[in-house]
């Protein structure tokens, strides 16, 4: 028991680490050449502004036991499961079946585990340890999310679903420069 929660806490570190940099990133701390690159330039006719992205809505990640997850964010952490009517309603059939657990930060962010019972463990190379997450998602203004969805089609960003009408609201999922899956979310307008 005491090497698993060992493991989950390099695991852990190293999410916390890729979640850092990808704050850092987003907020600017890159130089701007790096970030003029890593865009591609896109046309500054079509862009969101600054301060459309209101924050980050919720973090997905896949997990390979949901069990030991549970008690790692959990007990270990501190993080309070969310139960019942808590429960977004896209995920409460998920939940009910064990292939999903929801769990919320102190300033409100939603950490999403998704049972992926057949993952391959980690990468031995820390930098590589990203792979385990599901995806990053920004909420916007419901006003704002048609704009953001052709923000992204103007540059030629990969869509890879969506956008999606939920009872929960919309969503439109695609891919950053590196392949990892991004989400630009309104709550229903």
């Amino acid at each position: 028991m005491t090497e698993s929660v060992f493991e989950f806490v390099r695991i852990f570190s190293n999410r916390l680490r890729f979640l850092v940099t990808s704050y850092n990133l987003l907020a600017g701390y890159f130089p701007k050449p790096f970030i003029t690159t890593m865009l591609a330039t896109p046309s500054s006719a079509c862009v969101l502004t600054q301060g459309s992205l209101l924050r980050v809505h919720h973090i997905a990640l896949n997990v390979r036991d949901m069990q030991a997850s549970r008690q790692f964010y959990g007990l270990l952490l501190g993080l309070r499961e969310l139960t019942g009517a808590e429960v977004p309603a896209t995920l409460t059939e998920l939940v009910e079946q064990g292939k999903v657990a929801n769990f919320i930060t102190p300033d409100g962010t939603v950490l999403d585990l998704f049972w992926e019972p057949e993952l391959l463990p980690p990468n031995s190379d820390p930098a590589q340890q990203f792979t385990r997450a599901n995806h990053l998602a920004f909420e916007i203004e419901p006003a704002l999310f048609d704009q953001a969805v052709e923000v992204l089609r103007h540059n030629q960003v990969a869509i890879a679903h969506g956008p999606v009408s939920r009872p929960t609201g919309r969503g439109v999922y695609f891919y950053d420069p590196d392949g990892f899956l991004v989400e630009i979310r309104c709550d229903p307008g």
